[in-house]
C-alpha cells in the first residue's frame, strides 16, 4: 500500500491532539496514534490504527509481546485515505465492532466530514460546522469537525 499522504497525517495528528488534551490529560484514558491492535487471536488479527483512545476503566493497558495492543480500545479513528474504498471501510468498521470497539470514527479530508458509527447503530455524519462530542466515554469531549482538518 502506499503511505497516506499529507491530509491524512493533519487529520491523524489533530484527532490524536484533541484525544490527548481533552481525554488522556483530564484522567479519562490513554490516547494513541499510529498503534497495533490485536483484534483477536486464532487466528491472529492485527490491525494499524490511526488513532484509539482506552478509557480509564480499561486501563491498565495489556499489550503483546511485539508491543500491540491487546486491551480493546473503546474509540478507534481510521482516517480516510483516497484509495479507501466505501466497502473497505465498512470491513474495517465491521471488525473493530467485532472486537469490541464502541465508537469508530471516520473523519474525510477530502470533504471534510466525519462519520461516526456506533455497533447496531445508523451511522451518523457529520459537516464541517458540526461539533464532534463523546459524553458518554470523554466527558466535555468537543471539537468542530472542521477544526480535524487543514483548512
Amino acid at each position: 500500500m502506499p503511505p497516506p499522504g499529507a491530509d491524512h497525517g493533519i487529520g491523524q495528528g489533530k484527532i490524536y491532539h484533541h484525544l490527548l488534551v481533552q481525554g488522556q490529560f483530564q484522567g479519562h484514558g490513554k490516547a494513541f496514534a499510529e498503534v497495533g491492535v490485536v483484534l483477536g487471536r486464532n487466528p491472529d488479527s492485527l490491525v494499524g490504527a490511526d488513532n484509539a483512545f482506552v478509557c480509564t476503566r480499561s486501563l491498565p493497558i495489556r499489550k503483546s509481546t511485539e508491543g500491540y495492543l491487546e486491551t480493546i480500545p473503546e474509540l478507534i479513528a481510521e482516517v480516510r485515505s483516497k484509495n479507501d474504498t466505501n466497502k473497505k471501510i465498512e470491513d474495517k468498521v465491521a471488525a473493530y465492532h467485532r472486537a469490541g470497539v464502541v465508537v469508530v470514527w471516520v473523519p474525510d479530508p477530502a470533504t471534510c466530514t466525519l462519520t461516526v458509527y456506533r455497533a447496531a447503530e445508523q451511522p451518523v455524519d457529520l459537516k464541517a460546522d458540526d461539533l464532534l462530542t463523546f459524553p458518554d466515554l470523554i466527558p466535555g469531549f468537543q471539537v468542530a469537525v472542521r477544526d480535524l482538518f487543514d483548512s
